[in-house]
């Protein structure tokens, strides 16, 4: 199975990186650039007119690698889909902003009604067309139990409820911590490797996946790193919240994603904590500037440190839960 994920992310990467040669010029045709906010970081004001939506580059590249396996190995098929569903929400959501030049793009309401269907979708094909039960593995259960079976709890009627917060948690969180050059880009790529890892050490087949989506990061990270030549836009950044929710759920493990995605959580939850904090003081911030790389950055950290920073604590968390799973 290694080899197969040495196979995948060559060929993940091979595409991605060749598709910047015709996205890229396509992407400045389209005029479909970046407009930094005006209460962002001054450093970023340089990066307006910067090409976004290149997650066009890794995402095809993931779908093409993924549905030529998917004939073998039917287990990824739900992860590429989410993939899909979630890239086209933020697709839709950035061609409105940057190319119609509506700068709300998709109302809230109408984004996350289309995260829920789109949950919703993945959830249905898991539950009709697969053998995955629902049962989650828990985190520290097996200090409580050496028996594999109670490891892996059902929460009955709370199940489905639970799996939409998961899911559609983890796509927002994604979403948010998409703002530095190479951020969510080196994070999730860390967690491609913590999902190939996990799969085949459990046997579980969604290493093509995994290493389908490593090799295509890897490549748009050649356009992606500081100082970009392309952001990926909610098409990449929501694609990439779906692509690691689904696989997570394949292996049963959506609830170990507090550790594994745990940059994604501390990214949505500090946006929560600078919206009731301000509302509550009347006007006061918690954080210099949320999402939380934003504080970092305010806090003295260039782009690359924060980068880095976050990358290395997605590692760390992502080896410490492989031991313990």
């Amino acid at each position: 199975m290694f080899v197969l994920f040495l196979i995948t992310a060559a060929g993940g990467f091979a595409l991605s990186a060749l598709s910047g040669i015709f996205v890229l010029p396509a992407l400045r045709r389209l005029k479909a650039s970046q407009t930094e906010r005006e209460e962002g970081p001054a450093s970023h004001k340089v990066k307006s007119g910067t090409p976004t939506m290149g997650g066009i580059m890794f995402l095809l590249s993931f779908v093409i690698i993924g549905i030529a396996f998917s004939f073998r190995f039917r287990m990824i098929i739900p992860i590429v889909i989410s993939t899909v569903l979630f890239g086209l929400i933020g697709f839709i959501d950035d061609y409105i902003k940057v190319v119609m030049k509506r700068n709300l793009g998709l109302r809230a309401w109408q984004k996350m009604a289309l995260q829920i269907i789109a949950t919703g979708a993945v959830l249905y094909y898991v539950y009709r067309f697969t053998a995955v039960k629902f049962d989650m593995l828990v985190p520290f259960s097996a200090l409580f139990s050496a028996n594999a079976e109670d490891l892996y709890w059902n929460f009955g009627f709370f199940t489905i409820p639970l799996l939409f917060i998961v899911v559609i948690g983890t796509v927002n969180g994604s979403n948010f911590t998409d703002g530095l050059d190479g951020l969510l880009s080196s994070v999730t790529l860390v967690i491609c490797f913590f999902l190939a890892a996990v799969s085949i050490k459990q046997g579980v087949q969604i290493t093509p996946a995994a290493g389908a989506m490593a090799g295509a990061l890897i490549g748009f990270l050649l356009y992606n790193w500081h100082p970009a030549k392309v952001f990926m836009g909610d098409t990449g950044s929501l694609a990439l919240g779906g692509f690691v929710a689904a696989s997570m759920l394949m292996l049963k493990m959506p609830l170990l994603l507090v550790f594994v995605a745990f940059i994604y959580l501390a990214e949505v939850v500090s946006v929560i904590i600078q919206v009731f904090y301000f509302k509550a003081t009347g006007g006061k911030r918690f954080f210099r500037m949320a999402p939380i790389h934003h504080h970092f950055e305010l806090g003295g950290w260039n782009e690359i440190q924060v980068v880095r920073a976050f990358t290395v604590t997605t590692l760390i968390l992502c080896v410490v839960t492989y031991i313990i799973v």
